[in-house]
């Protein structure tokens, strides 16, 4: 199982580094990656960080993983109608790296885990996995911290529980499928409602 996890986490590297190779080629533009992300604001917050629980906080994120992401909504291979409306004014792809840049160099606000019984049952799936379910340590790939690995894994440190624990169930349900050699649709069809819900609120108070 752990050499299987390991071919897994390797192909995504992989998948990753080609991926931040086509990046190096032009380098991204703040001031106007700052200009571009106004139509943001209202949903993810002025400096990246986020007032509504249920959309992403992106200040600090890897801009490596913000581009793909906005790329995945605007091709359709990630599915969010009101993001595909929005990545619709970002004409180019270097419009969608100076805005990647931009929020990722902005400074991300500490999170709260509120709830001590959850916090622990997270943190022990975080750091040590499910060997019951097969279920690996998340740390493995978003980092003990949850600073998660540049260009490869996205950081968690901090999102909000409702964000987070919607992914989870999305991937589960195989509703977003733009994970990498679909890691995050098997992890998630292992984890129950209350791993999930730990984790979430786990992840929430990682700083």
């Amino acid at each position: 199982m752990i050499k299987r996890w390991l071919a897994v986490v390797g192909l995504g590297m992989l998948s990753n580094l080609a991926f931040t190779e086509g990046e190096a080629a032009t380098k991204p533009d703040l001031a106007k990656g700052q200009a571009a992300a106004i139509v943001c604001a209202a949903c993810h917050g002025g400096d990246g960080n986020s007032a509504i629980a249920i959309n992403p906080s992106l200040a600090g994120q890897h801009p490596q993983y913000i581009t793909k992401q906005l790329m995945n909504f605007k091709s359709g291979e990630r599915k969010n109608e009101i993001m595909k409306g929005m990545v619709a004014t970002l004409a180019t792809d270097q419009d969608m790296k100076n805005v990647a840049a931009y929020f990722a160099a902005q400074k991300p606000r500490p999170g709260i885990a509120r709830d001590p019984a959850l916090v622990d049952a997270g943190r022990k799936i975080y750091r040590g996995g499910d060997a019951a379910t097969g279920v690996p340590a998340c740390m493995a790939c978003h980092s003990p911290s949850g600073a998660g690995i540049p260009a490869q894994y996205p950081r968690l440190a901090g999102q909000m529980k409702e964000y987070t624990l919607a992914q989870l169930k999305s991937f589960r349900a195989g509703e977003r499928a733009n994970d990498n050699a679909e890691m995050m649709r098997t992890i998630a069809s292992r984890l129950s409602d209350k791993q999930m819900d730990a984790l979430a609120e786990y992840v929430s108070g990682l700083q």
